[in-house]
């Protein structure tokens, strides 16, 4: 039987699926969303039971697995076969389907047959969607939506298929965080396949340059969001240049409901306009503030909704909405935080139409994503922070949250940064710039340091070398014996407050308990 001659008419209750590779990312969606919809499922896996990762999200599915070999049984049970991309069709597996007559559905099938029956809303941008997203599930939640989830064990879930699989389990809407690994293309996939009716755009800043790519590349891929969402709805930052140029290149058609924040100016820097040429911009945020491109008149525009008013010291502000201003007071501390929970009360109350009052009450009990500004405890009375900032744009951003929240603190920095050499030196740099002490404990770091104190020897005094062995490459950075010196070392600084910042950070958080 031929792929195109497949119909979800075929199917009845009756139907069972056999899943190869359900120990996969894929395998595993695709058995969760074949059973949501109302069809067995059993499933197979050449890994053994105890390296299946993904296996608890499995739980109450009542699925049959083969483990560690593709047996008769499962041939015999199966009306149709699921084939993971990826894995080779030269292969005597795949000749044994054929030979067999079952017939093989693959992903695409999977995304033609079923559709997400539900609203699907996503968020992209550089910084602050994994904060979005949570606000905005826990807002659905507390007033009684049911959000889609993926449930992977220690997956973000923001790339690859990971999204658009998610907005087909089951659930009353799907709220998606889409990322990018820097591959043209890969948003716009997902949002095509989650059919997304509705998208977020937090910001678009120049984090990702050595991945080969120019910014207005870069930008082009977070803008394909703009693109594919023609006709819909689209909630953005319009403090954020890239953005609205990317809106006036695109033209766009469709509800643009657009937000700004008015906020201190943190920095004086340029970035280049979709244009091509450089605009000069006061920064809020890294990469969002006021701006004017003298080129081609790119501006500051009235935005729908405004925040105002803002009071970190407290953590509230006035939202001044079409239907007039309301005072939002959050756990969540930061000028960062403020556009993102702007965008998340836009997106609750024009798309999933809840009423401010129960948007409102949500967002006073939000205490965060974990690894987002997370506040580990007091030790030997220092507060004990750590966040997963690891690139240039989130590294100032958040550092300068911690510079007006904290004052002096000690820098614990376990970066290896996905921007390349040059993204750790632009990090190093900013660490120089508002810790009062600094401690490298990835490789990477603390060979930037050493050249530093070998350039400048007085900065020896500000940097505190960890005196570890470093043998963990790639973005993770350090282990968690380094992050263990490094903490000691910034227990002996005289700072009341202590950072940790990067994925070593959070993935070894327990360290410091």
């Amino acid at each position: 039987m031929e792929l195109k001659s497949i119909n979800k008419e075929d199917f009845t209750d009756k139907t069972t699926f056999g899943v190869i590779g359900i120990c996969g990312i894929v395998g595993n969606l695709v058995s969760r969303i074949l059973k949501d919809k109302g069809y067995n499922v059993i499933g197979t896996d050449l890994s053994k039971k105890e390296d299946c990762t993904f296996l608890k999200s499995l739980d109450g599915y009542d699925i049959e697995i083969f483990y560690e070999h593709h047996p008769e049984e499962f041939f015999n049970k199966s009306d149709y076969i699921f084939y993971p991309p990826g894995l080779s069709k030269s292969i005597d597996l795949y000749k044994t389907i054929q030979d067999k007559n079952i017939p093989i559905i693959e992903l695409d099938d999977i995304f033609r047959l079923f559709n997400p029956d539900k609203p699907v809303i996503g968020a992209t941008g550089t910084n602050g969607k994994t904060t979005t997203i949570s606000l905005l599930k826990t807002i659905s939640k507390d007033y009684g939506l049911k959000p889609s989830e993926h449930n992977l064990l220690n997956m973000q879930g923001n790339a690859e298929y990971i999204p658009a699989l998610q907005s087909l389990l089951n659930g009353d809407v799907a709220i998606l965080e889409v990322g990018t690994f820097g591959d043209k293309g890969s948003i716009a996939r997902t949002v095509k396949l989650s059919k997304m009716d509705c998208g977020i755009i937090t910001n678009i800043t120049p984090d990702h340059l050595e991945l080969g790519k120019d910014f207005l590349s870069y930008a082009n891929i977070k803008g394909e969001m703009i693109k594919e969402l023609e006709g819909k709805e689209l909630i953005v930052n319009s403090n954020d240049p890239t953005i609205m140029g990317l809106l006036k290149d695109h033209d766009f058609k469709g509800n643009l409901i657009t937000f700004s924040v008015e906020g201190d100016i943190s920095n004086k820097s340029t970035k280049q306009c979709t244009c091509g040429k450089k605009l000069k911009i006061d920064e809020i945020i890294s990469g969002s503030g006021y701006y004017h491109c003298l080129n081609c008149g790119l501006e500051n525009i009235e935005a729908d909704y405004v925040a105002k008013n803002i009071d970190l010291n407290n953590n509230s502000f006035i939202l001044n909405t079409p239907e007039g201003d309301f005072k939002v007071e959050m756990v969540l501390e930061g000028i960062h935080n403020v556009f993102n929970v702007t965008g998340a009360i836009i997106a609750s109350h024009e798309f999933l139409k809840i009423p401010y009052d129960e948007i409102l009450k949500s967002i006073s009990n939000f205490t965060g994503v974990p690894g987002r500004m997370e506040t580990i405890g007091i030790i030997n009375d220092k507060k004990v922070i750590v966040d997963y900032a690891h690139n240039p744009g989130g590294v100032e951003t958040v550092l300068r949250e911690f510079k007006k929240i904290y004052g002096d603190f000690t820098l614990i920095l376990t970066v290896s940064s996905e921007s390349g050499q040059k993204g750790d030196s632009i990090i190093f740099d900013l660490g120089l710039d508002f810790a009062k002490y600094i401690i490298p404990v990835s490789k990477s770091s603390d060979k930037i340091a050493k050249l530093k104190i070998h350039e400048d020897p007085s900065l020896k005094d500000k940097i505190i070398l960890s005196e570890s062995n470093f043998n963990k490459e790639g973005t993770l950075g350090a282990s968690k014996e380094d992050l263990l010196k490094g903490f000691k070392k910034a227990l002996k600084t005289d700072s009341k407050t202590i950072i940790a910042i990067g994925e070593a950070a959070i993935k070894f958080k327990d360290v410091f308990k």
